[in-house]
């Protein structure tokens, strides 16, 4: 019973934070979407952040175990931002871009939850990174590029892009647009022949020196 009473209060704070949003979530609020006794909350996890942060912990591990195979799959950088389209539209239309938002936004007040929110986007950033590591390594970027670097880069570009398209649509769809077109462009450098190959890394090497 106690196991699935802290499963219902993960469930329930997730569910209020993208019904009601950060500033009306409480301990009242997540036991009655829950549906168990206010109290629960204390007694399963000592306070509302924690149980917020527990909540996100999980969330994001669910998240990104349900895209890990397909992440695998992906092999040039095209393909990475095309995919990271789709998986927004998926995320968005079941709540999950709301529930970010709101974390993000809890995080400026409530410094409990800060850790477990970076804690579950360093979760994605891991998984890009691998796919970054794999795409470029034999592109004449894979000698120059930090995937660490660009795994975060990615993942802030998306989180950015999600918040602000709760205010401009429309630029949001533009910045998407954008990314997927910087790939078209690095894809196509990838296809050049070997002297053409040679020639881009040799341009990078002189630039990386001044």
């Amino acid at each position: 019973m106690s196991d699935a009473t802290r499963a219902k209060l993960l469930e329930g704070a997730l569910r209020t934070l993208t019904e009601q949003g950060i500033a009306k979530t409480s301990a009242r609020s997540i036991a009655a979407t829950a549906g168990v006794n206010q109290a629960l909350v204390f007694y399963h996890f000592g306070s509302v952040d924690e149980l917020l942060s527990a909540a996100c912990r999980q969330g994001a591990e669910r998240r990104v175990a349900r895209y890990r195979d397909r992440l695998a799959e992906v092999s040039s950088l095209a393909e990475l931002l095309a995919f990271g389209r789709e998986m927004h539209e998926a995320e968005r239309a079941e709540g999950y871009v709301g529930v970010l938002g709101q974390l993000l936004a809890g995080a400026q007040t409530h410094p409990r939850i800060a850790p477990a929110t970076a804690a579950g986007l360093d979760l994605w950033i891991a998984e890009i990174e691998k796919v970054l590591r794999r795409v470029l390594g034999g592109t004449p970027f894979g000698e120059f590029a930090d995937p660490a670097g660009l795994a975060r880069a990615v993942a802030a570009s998306f989180v950015g892009i999600e918040l602000y398209e709760g205010v401009d649509g429309a630029g949001a769809t533009a910045a998407l647009d954008a990314l997927e077109q910087l790939a078209f462009l690095v894809g196509a450098l990838e296809e050049l022949g070997p002297v053409g190959q040679r020639a881009v890394r040799l341009h990078l090497r002189r630039s990386s020196r001044r």
